[in-house]
């Protein structure tokens, strides 16, 4: 057999051995993960993901491009069992990545609100949603 045919195999192996060491070394301790699916209520099609590895930041990733008039903007909303209202985690650019610490939130909980809502180029007005909902979902823990 040629050297070719030989090292290929190795690096695949080698390759799966490092990954089977790194998954049997992990700490098994880590906190829960919640990922949250955001559909339009109007047609239920998934729009954005929002993921999480621990309880101090999250994802929002987009799905595809969303369209938003020129003179509106869209904001990030969460809403824990128990809050007063809806928090703002920010406004989000219609097809980026947005990554959002949430030092200063309670920790996620199973069934925790999130969704996008149309407003004002600099955000709502009043701090609370105030424009029609774009995608809505609630956070799911992962085992």
């Amino acid at each position: 057999p040629s050297k070719r045919n030989i090292v290929s195999p190795m690096i695949g192996l080698v390759a799966t051995l490092a990954l089977a060491a790194l998954l049997l070394t992990r700490p098994t301790n880590i906190e829960p993960t919640f990922v949250v699916v955001l559909v339009a209520p109007q047609n239920q099609a998934p729009g954005w993901v929002i993921q999480a590895s621990s309880n101090q930041q999250i994802q929002l990733i987009p799905l595809g491009v969303m369209e938003v008039p020129a003179d509106k903007a869209l904001q990030f909303w969460t809403k824990g069992d128990g809050w007063q209202g809806p928090v703002s985690l920010g406004l989000v650019t219609p097809g980026q990545t947005l990554s959002v610490p949430l030092d200063k939130l309670p920790p996620l909980t199973q069934n925790q609100l999130f969704e996008l809502t149309l407003e004002d180029p600099r955000g709502s007005p009043t701090g609370k949603p105030t424009g029609p909902i774009q995608a809505i979902g609630r956070a799911v823990k992962v085992l």
